[in-house]
């Protein structure tokens, strides 16, 4: 019985080590996820199109502490254009502009009140470092569970929009523009055409 029970739990232990998806391709199964979050901030307006006195400095605050800057969307929900220039005015300081779209918020909004809406995207690879599978033994051929952690942690970690991971970016309708790069490589003079320098190895004596 000792002799044929070694061979069953050896099978067994194969099996076991066998579980999870099986991906014989090189396209990782660990993917960047993109998930959005909506930030809100009610400040008091005049009415003109301008913020109340100090409410600028609160919103720069804010904006401040959220570390706001490129690849975060700022818009408001102004229906009656109380403080449309003045929150316009804050974030120009920033590099942005106001958004067309404002997303759906829920409380409501104070009288005599907008509300600024910062809508991020953060980008993530769910699940990495995944060692759910050992990589040895591989029976199926199949990439290692861990296969694209490292890559696609490091671009969701150094994207500056990640919404490009979604939709990405149109490219220029102007060639002069698109193959600029190009013809300044190729316009370039080759680094070895003066000859290399004489450099004098020796200290003088």
């Amino acid at each position: 019985m000792r002799s044929s029970a070694t061979p069953f739990l050896l099978g067994l232990t194969l099996a076991l080590g066998a579980c999870g998806p099986i991906n014989r391709g090189l396209e990782s199964v660990n993917q960047p996820v993109v998930s959005r979050v909506n930030h809100v901030l009610d400040v008091s307006a005049d009415g003109d199109g301008s913020l109340a006195p100090g409410e600028a400095d609160r919103l720069r605050g804010w904006f401040d502490a959220l570390d706001l800057g490129y690849g975060d969307g700022v818009s408001i929900d102004d229906p009656w254009h109380r403080g449309t220039s003045g929150v316009a005015a804050v974030i120009a300081n920033y590099g942005l502009l106001l958004d067309d779209v404002t997303p759906v918020t829920t409380g409501a909004i104070p009288a005599g009140a907008v509300r600024v809406v910062i809508n991020r995207s953060v980008a993530s690879v769910p699940g990495c470092p995944n060692w759910r599978l050992p990589s040895q033994p591989e029976l199926h051929n199949s990439t290692m569970s861990n296969f694209g952690c490292a890559t696609n942690s490091n671009l969701a970690a150094m994207i500056a929009d990640p919404e490009d991971l979604v939709r990405g970016q149109t490219g220029g309708s102007d060639a002069r523009t698109t193959t600029k790069a190009i013809k300044s490589y190729r316009d370039a003079k080759p680094t070895g055409e003066r000859g290399l320098e004489k450099i004098q190895t020796k200290g003088d004596k």
